[in-house]
């Protein structure tokens, strides 16, 4: 008996060490696995078969990138909403030139990171060396975004590239993991080429937070700018340089998201900059800068579209339920960060 307490006391003390990323990051993966282990259970059916997992990536790979950029910038204590409008601007632009222009698919994927690039740079530069607050320079950012988006085309429409449909259409098995249809035949699972795309930047965002300078001078301007100063760092270049990324990100998730749907529309990317932000903390990455790690957006992200689809999957398809379970998950994620927090003082 004494030698379980002492086990558990242990256990408790080296939770009790971790640093505040780790454990956010813990809990944020226990309740992901939570979640989907109980789907599994009493909803059964969609959530059985390894595609239905896969399925969650394929819809939100975009997602996982934007989260990513916004990840980087809230660690700095920063914020960008301007991703969703950049995700527009960037499926309507790359499908004008592809259908309207006679463009090329590498063309399009150039023209989608200059998108990103230029927001990055406008937005990263004024925030960081004119110190004006990022929210009020996002948010003119996403207001010229949507009208630019609607100023190159107002009408919606399928691009019928036949390069850039061949892309959309690429599916990367995964071995082992297929399911058997009613019918009695064998269907390979499958990814599609935007969540290769996503997870190459996870892990990208990942090394680089992890074993570099730059991912050490974020985490150390969001926790104290002043000690960040004393520390030798350049806190205005490394602000600059977590919105360019933010706005690199935001150009690259805008052309996954256009892999996705293959259509240029206004409405694309709607909500995009909310679900990314959501995201971002409920994979443990705080407001008020300083903590945060990539790995915990990705299960943040996983974590938020599970919970939709187990509303969905119980007879809640009304867009209030999802809203609500949203709102509900979020307030609980804030609540732990709080105690978090408060565990240090």
């Amino acid at each position: 008996m004494n030698k379980q307490a002492k086990t558990s006391g242990n256990v408790f003390k080296k939770i009790g060490q971790m640093t505040d990323s780790n454990l956010l990051l813990l809990i944020t993966v226990v309740v992901f696995i939570l979640m989907y282990a109980s789907a599994m259970i009493f909803l059964g059916k969609g959530f059985l078969k390894p595609q239905a997992f896969f399925n969650i990536l394929n819809e939100n790979a975009a997602l996982i990138i934007l989260s990513c950029g916004l990840s980087i910038v809230m660690i700095t204590g920063g914020i960008d909403i301007s991703v969703g409008g950049v995700t527009a601007l960037v499926t309507m632009s790359c499908a004008v030139y592809l259908d309207f222009h006679n463009g090329s698919v590498a063309g399009a994927m150039l023209l989608a990171l200059g998108i990103g690039l230029g927001f990055g740079l406008v937005q990263g530069y004024l925030v960081a060396y004119l110190d004006i607050q990022p929210f009020i320079v996002t948010l003119a950012g996403m207001f010229f975004a949507k009208g630019l988006t609607t100023i190159i085309n107002s009408n919606p429409f399928n691009v019928a590239n036949e390069h850039f449909v061949k892309l959309k259409e690429t599916r990367v098995t995964v071995p082992g993991m297929g399911s058997v249809n009613k019918l009695g035949n064998y269907v390979p699972a499958y990814v599609e080429i935007g969540v290769i795309i996503a997870l190459l930047v996870v892990i990208l965002m990942f090394f680089m937070l992890r074993w570099t300078k730059l991912g050490r001078s974020f985490y150390a301007v969001g926790g104290n700018r002043q000690s960040a100063l004393m520390l030798g760092i350049n806190v205005k270049r490394t602000r600059f340089l977590s919105q360019l990324i933010c706005g690199i990100l935001a150009g690259i998730g805008g052309f996954v998201y256009f892999l996705h749907v293959g259509s240029g529309a206004a409405t694309n990317g709607a909500g995009a900059e909310m679900n990314a932000i959501a995201s971002s903390i409920i994979g443990g990455t705080m407001l008020t800068g300083g903590v945060g790690n990539i790995i915990g957006t990705l299960f943040g992200v996983l974590s938020l579209s599970t919970i939709k689809n187990i509303v969905a999957s119980a007879g809640l398809d009304k867009a209030w339920w999802t809203g609500i379970t949203v709102a509900a998950m979020l307030c609980i994620f804030l609540v732990v960060q709080s105690i978090v927090v408060a565990r240090k003082k």
